[in-house]
């Protein structure tokens, strides 16, 4: 693992909930995030509900810059998901500043492991210690099937 990433200057993490801007999170995941397009509204509104949210904010302006969510038990797993940064404030550090920052967050709990999927972001990840599953063979998923409106 390389060095704590630190975060960019004039930026702030938080995770008060209050905090973070449901319609732009939900319009970057749903114009923007190849996983989640077109995920509706409320259900993006249950997913944060049922979470732990974290935000990067300007310090300046308050207006959020990046988020990420954590789906965990608190006690012996996490699934990180829906990280992303504005499309103008990518390339400043925010994305690792942001996931060490959940990293940390997360220590205290005493997690087995911490999962996530990534279709393109891998070296983001592997700066903060993420690697490829020792035994993907052990592991399984089920996903329910989808109608052609991408509805179970």
């Amino acid at each position: 693992m390389t060095d704590e990433p630190n975060l960019p200057e004039g930026y702030e993490i938080s995770t008060d909930p209050d905090r973070v801007d449901v319609g732009r999170v939900h319009h970057w995941l749903a114009t923007d995030a190849y996983w989640a397009v077109d995920r509706p509204r409320e259900q993006h509104e249950r997913a944060m509900a049922g979470s732990l949210n974290f935000g990067a904010y300007e310090v300046s302006s308050g207006r959020q810059v990046a988020y990420a969510r954590v789906v965990t038990d608190r006690a012996t797993f996490a699934w990180l998901c829906d990280v992303y940064v504005d499309r103008p404030a990518r390339g400043k550090g925010l994305g690792v500043a942001l996931v060490a920052a959940v990293r940390e967050h997360l220590r205290p709990y005493g997690l087995r492991r911490v999962l996530l999927a990534t279709h393109d972001a891998h070296g983001v990840y592997e700066k903060l210690g993420f690697r490829a599953l020792e035994k993907p063979d052990e592991w399984m998923a089920f996903a329910y099937a989808r109608d052609a409106d991408g509805r179970q």
